[in-house]
């Protein structure tokens, strides 16, 4: 795991593809509040919970003219099905080599009923116009944790205007 990136800091560049094989390259979204959120598996509870959080406050990121991008190790087929499932209207990205979120300092030891093993740690990360890290969360909860960022993104464009 590496170390994750600091507030003020350039947002590591990256670039992966959704579930239909589109690709989105971070650098693409400058000029505009990008949401970059870590998650460790598509369809399992805490992270269904999650993403039906952002999901349910879409139209107030996309008033703020902001885009989510939800990112995991799953591949395409499974981000497609977790997308239809639940009805989710933002971006999922395949991190199917965890390479980006060894990046952002989202790969790491996790401990699950008395074992220990390497997975995706949930964290998020604010990133303004200017490619740089507005803010991060390094551990979420995930059911109210879209309502937080949609507060830290609004005390961030009042800050800009």
């Amino acid at each position: 795991m590496s170390d994750q990136p600091k507030v003020g800091e350039l947002a590591p560049e990256f670039e992966l593809r959704d579930d239909l094989g589109q690709a989105h390259r971070l650098s693409n979204r400058r000029g505009h509040f990008t949401v970059v959120y870590f998650y460790p598996a598509d369809d399992t509870p805490g992270c269904t919970k999650e993403a039906c959080s952002f999901r349910d406050n879409d139209a107030a990121f996309k008033a703020a003219d902001t885009e989510v991008w939800g990112l995991s190790p799953q591949g395409p087929e499974s981000k497609a099905a977790f997308r239809s499932k639940y009805g989710l209207p933002f971006t999922l990205l395949a991190d199917e080599d965890h390479a980006v979120a060894d990046t952002y300092g989202a790969w790491g030891e996790k401990q699950n009923y008395g074992k220990t093993y390497m997975g995706v740690l949930r964290k998020s990360f604010l990133v303004g116009p200017d490619g740089r890290i507005a803010t991060i969360w390094p551990s979420v909860k995930p059911a109210d944790h879209a309502t937080e960022v949609l507060a830290a993104l609004r005390e961030a464009q009042a800050a800009k205007a």
